[in-house]
């Protein structure tokens, strides 16, 4: 009885003093989570926000989020009973360490060979990519090997859609310093084709042929002006280089129908398109 009469009364203690502190703790904690998503609800629908680029919304959603939960768990800590001074030495810390990384002095950013990252070398790149935007949500891009539609910038990855449906989550701490490639940065692009022809074909005709089915059709540019010139003369075929002007959205409609309609124009007016012919000969030897 003596045991169980102590055992209560310290039980009644710890939920006197400490077990009211966590309570008290853990009403901090979700009242704070509720407060920090209303706010980040209300600065979304601001005006201001709204006039930000996407880059710049992603960068400053990021970064308030984060401070606004560093706060919060520093306050919890502090209620709980953590010295205050060891907080700050630790956020101090951390500070001077995401300083270095994006000087790249606490990790090197070997880009996409492969190499193991940190998470903190992923926040720099992050940080680097929002700020200095190389591309856009919505750009299409290419990059560590991988091609899609940029459909989210984040603090540590970065995700596109490739074309057949795939999601690629790449680490910002390679992106950043790999070489990307934006197709979408400008609004027009140039379609490069090379064009064979058999060696007995009238070069004049095919020029004109050529520069006719651009002009017919509507999605090629007229300024710039198409372009067709002998590019090459092969080894068993006259390559001509065949260059359009079309907006970044028509490129890979505009792209098919040249190679379909160039077949369907040359069968029309006897430009035949030749295919790689070998020529072999046989000596015979007579043995007496």
């Amino acid at each position: 009885m003596e045991f169980l009469e102590n055992l209560l009364a310290k039980l009644g203690e710890f939920c006197a003093t400490t077990g009211i502190r966590i309570l008290g703790v853990i009403l901090l904690l979700v009242i704070g989570t509720v407060l920090i998503k209303w706010v980040m609800k209300l600065v979304k629908k601001s005006k201001g926000f709204q006039k930000l680029s996407l880059n710049a919304q992603t960068l400053l959603v990021d970064i308030l989020t984060v401070v606004f939960y560093v706060v919060l768990i520093v306050l919890a800590a502090v209620k709980i009973g953590v010295d205050a001074t060891a907080i700050a030495s630790v956020i101090t810390s951390c500070g001077l360490a995401i300083g270095l990384a994006l000087q790249g002095s606490l990790f090197s950013l070997q880009g996409c060979n492969g190499s193991r990252l940190g998470s903190l070398s992923n926040f720099a790149g992050g940080i680097m990519i929002l700020v200095f935007h190389p591309f856009s949500i919505g750009d299409y891009i290419e990059a560590c090997g991988e091609s899609g539609t940029v459909k989210d910038i984040g603090i540590f990855y970065t995700t596109i859609d490739k074309p057949d449906n795939r999601v690629v989550t790449l680490p910002n701490g390679s992106l950043s310093n790999a070489v990307v490639v934006d197709y979408s940065a400008k609004d027009i692009r140039r379609l490069d084709l090379k064009i064979g022809v058999s060696y007995d074909s009238d070069i004049d005709l095919v020029k004109k042929t050529l520069l006719d089915l651009a002009n017919a059709h509507e999605l090629v540019l007229k300024d710039p002006a198409p372009f067709v010139r002998l590019g090459e003369q092969g080894d068993s075929a006259l390559v001509f280089y065949f260059r359009v002007w079309v907006k970044a959205s028509d490129y890979w409609t505009v792209n098919f129908d040249m190679l379909e309609f160039t077949k369907k124009i040359f069968d029309k007016r006897g430009i035949s398109i030749p295919y790689p012919q070998m020529d072999v000969h046989v000596n015979t030897v007579d043995k007496q």
